[in-house]
């Protein structure tokens, strides 16, 4: 079965799944392998749960006509997303950085969304296989799609990009995050410019291609000094959407064209994640008090920027993920906040490889010696570099940790949890 067949067969059922737990009637199953596991057998099951068919790399697992076998699972999964982005044609914004990214594309997503028919990344399906599902959830519905792609390493970015073909493209900005993949700070940038390159390349033949550029962000700067693009400032009146900040105490709030815009998002660095929906939302000519309603309508989520009240306690929930720019960003803002009683929770940064050690001590020293706030550090990389001090305490480990909140009674206090997904510092909270 070729990929034009496979994609007819696709659109007769109710999508792909690739967990078998899940399978319902007529839904298109595709047996990925991993490390750990080889979905392959558990053909069958997805079947008897009423599968249309299941698409197997392994003969041993082939049952009847519903059974597609292929060379690899995989691939095929890969490029029918890809089969099925180009039958469908319709515009698609690619959105990759360091820091910001889903954020950014939820909010880019409620403002278009004013206008359009818009889908995009659900939750972090960013990578080689959560891109094809995404490309896969469009369909002749989809006016607009929003791709979200994650990388670690240099030329997975590109590799993305020959899968979705965006049309246009945003870097939220160039951090201190997956140095480990990407070999050092350098590295990110040629790695996440691997979009920049996309588009330039592609632009050659459909002149509509374009990139929306941060002009505070010297490095978006001269990364598309030759590329068609669409930019916003807070310092060049030059920019095609000129923006001010009004406030980040505690909420971001901007203005534009004399709209006055209230978010729900803690933060100076989300004012830039703000900024970069509206300017795409004036691209798309979405009226100015909808892109307000649009923004100001968004809360956050899944532990990013959250502001939970919990007993007499203010707590800025920030542990979906850390690096060393989101930390030191997210510190400077707490720092800034109009709050008495100010304490930081912080976790391990992941992915930094040989550089690791170095940027916890960069974070500790930093802290310690210019901020003089009471903090409490927890990981083996922030407990390897702790320092004799009266404003911090370090733990190996999150149940150290655990264990002297437990006993202690915290009260009246203005709480900064930051840390890596995997450190999942969420817990805490349960014990404040």
């Amino acid at each position: 079965m070729n990929i034009s067949e496979l994609h007819q067969l696709f659109l007769k059922s109710n999508g792909v799944v690739i967990d078998s737990r899940k399978v319902q009637k007529n839904d298109f199953f595709i047996a990925l392998k991993g490390e750990n596991f080889d979905a392959n057998s558990f053909a069958k099951q997805a079947l008897d749960n009423g599968a249309l068919c299941v698409v197997i790399d392994n003969s041993k697992f082939y049952l009847d006509k519903r059974t597609i076998l292929v060379q690899n699972s995989l691939t095929t999964l890969q490029e029918l997303s890809s089969f099925h982005r180009k039958k469908l044609g319709l515009p698609i914004i690619a959105l990759t950085g360091s820091n910001g990214k889903t954020t950014t594309k939820e909010l880019i997503k409620v403002v278009l969304s004013e206008k359009f028919n818009v889908k995009a990344t659900e939750g972090n399906l960013n990578n080689h296989i959560g891109v094809p599902l995404t490309l896969l959830s469009f369909d002749e519905t989809t006016e607009i799609g929003i791709v979200e792609m994650g990388a670690n390493h240099q030329r997975e970015i590109d590799f993305l990009c020959q899968i979705t073909q965006p049309d246009l493209a945003y870097i939220t900005n160039f951090g201190k995050a997956h140095l480990e993949g990407f070999g050092g700070f350098e590295g990110v940038i040629k790695g996440k410019s691997e979009l920049y390159e996309y588009i330039e390349k592609t632009n050659q033949e459909d002149k509509s291609k374009i990139v929306f550029v941060n002009l505070d962000d010297d490095i978006q700067v001269e990364k598309t000094k030759t590329i068609p693009h669409f930019s916003f400032s807070f310092k060049h009146k030059s920019a095609n959407v000129f923006l001010n900040i009004l406030d980040v105490n505690p909420f971001v709030k901007v203005s534009f064209r004399n709209t006055e815009v209230q978010s729900k998002l803690i933060g100076n660095y989300n004012a830039f994640n703000i900024a970069a929906a509206i300017a795409i939302g004036r691209y798309y000519q979405i009226e100015d008090t909808k892109i307000k309603n649009a923004i100001e309508s968004y809360v956050p989520t899944n532990n990013r920027s959250q502001i939970i009240q919990k007993n007499s306690n203010k707590i800025i929930l920030d542990a979906y993920n850390a690096n060393p720019s989101s930390m030191k960003a997210a510190i400077e803002n707490f720092v800034d906040l109009d709050e008495a009683d100010k304490i930081m929770i912080l976790g391990d940064m992941f992915e930094l490889g040989d550089e690791s050690l170095q940027e916890h001590k960069n974070i500790v020293i930093w802290i310690e010696n210019s901020l003089k706030i009471k903090t409490f550090f927890v990981g083996e990389d922030f407990y390897s570099n702790q320092l004799p001090s009266e404003n911090s305490r370090f733990f190996k480990s999150f149940d150290q940790l655990k264990n002297y909140f437990s006993d202690k009674k915290t009260t009246n206090k203005t709480i900064l949890i930051k840390g890596s997904r995997g450190m999942a510092l969420e817990r805490i909270v349960d014990f404040l």
